[in-house]
């Protein structure tokens, strides 16, 4: 089982760019049960312009699955906040079931530019925050009025009311100082890419329990794992390309540290298993643990001693691969009882 008083594991759903209309809907519902069986609390769902909008994958979730909950992507730029909470009430009326939302304040720029939105980095997260609270406040079952920079609501109430056991969780990403920012305004979970955990500050005072973002390909043995990893992400020239051209356009504070982390990747230690590779390669956005299973859930560990609390995996490629990644956090979890 992958949760625990201790942390708490989200996958990732797959993305309907990288699989046919015919077997789309098919691969979410697969997912979700293994990741439900795999003992996972949710299932991350992303949202851009080239993707099926991440309610209506969320729904197919719900009825595949018995508990796991979705953690919607929810992009300001797509949708007034009333329409947030007004998605978020209606599922828990029909289903019962909690969600989780990953509040976004970027994307992609092109992105933003095609839906004519050229506001600077800092100021979306600022943004963000307002869009946040009159969300929360509605789920909260309070009549909102509010005459803010970015959104103006009046005597704005939610019907049907949301339990509060089924009250979301709140996600946020937390990589520059305007997300940790917004995270502590809003009072959300923030997100980051991390660098290696020895690298990591210790986030016992500053955001107990924050969550990162990371893939794990995980064996018995280290060479097996090295080898599945190696043939799962290998060389890709085009890869390449694409991710330095994203990245003369990105003004992401995440995907700018972590590439200036592969830039500085010297010759891999046997012993360590962080990995930039995929990322280098346009293959994923997060860094990859690779190894034995006593080698990724000892750094597993080093990163809940630090005091994070939520890990959002990679998609996970087979049923296989999550039963290896639940072997390591099984690990994880008695390790640091």
């Amino acid at each position: 089982m992958m949760r625990s008083e201790s942390f708490t594991v989200f996958s990732t759903c797959p993305q309907s760019r990288d699989i046919s209309s015919e077997e789309y809907a098919r691969s979410v519902a697969e997912v979700a049960r293994w990741s439900e069986q795999a003992g996972c609390e949710g299932m991350l769902v992303y949202t851009d312009n080239g993707i099926a909008d991440p309610w209506l994958v969320s729904q197919l979730i719900l009825t595949s699955t018995e508990r796991l909950a979705p953690l919607v992507a929810v992009q300001p730029a797509y949708m007034h906040p009333y329409s947030v909470a007004k998605m978020v009430t209606s599922l828990a009326y029909m289903h019962g079931r909690k969600l989780y939302l990953n509040m976004l304040a970027g994307g992609f720029r092109n992105d933003l530019l095609a839906l004519n939105d050229p506001t600077p980095h800092d100021e979306r997260y600022e943004r963000t925050v307002e869009y946040t609270q009159i969300v929360t406040a509605l789920l909260a079952g309070e009549t909102v009025t509010r005459t803010g920079k970015y959104y103006t609501v009046d005597k704005l109430s939610l019907t049907p009311p949301l339990p509060q056991e089924l009250q979301p969780g709140i996600l946020i990403s937390g990589s520059s100082p305007a997300g940790l920012q917004a995270a502590h305004s809003i009072g959300a979970t923030p997100v980051k890419y991390p660098k290696r955990a020895h690298e990591e500050p210790d986030q016992q005072e500053e955001v107990q329990g924050a969550g990162i973002r990371v893939g794990i390909v995980t064996r018995p043995d280290s060479q097996a794992a090295w080898q599945v990893a190696h043939e799962r992400f290998p060389e890709d020239r085009k890869g390449q390309i694409a991710h330095t051209l994203a990245m003369k356009v990105s003004d992401s504070h995440w995907h700018r540290q972590l590439s200036e982390m592969a830039g500085e990747e010297g010759e891999r230690d046997e012993q360590d298993p962080y990995w930039l590779h995929p990322f280098e390669n346009y293959s994923t956005f997060c860094p990859y643990l690779v190894g034995s299973y006593e080698q990724v859930a000892a750094e597993l560990g080093r990163y809940v001693q630090l005091g994070y609390g939520c890990f959002i995996l990679d998609i996970p490629p087979s049923e296989e691969e999550l039963h290896h990644i639940g072997a390591v956090f099984e690990q994880t979890r008695a390790a640091v009882k």
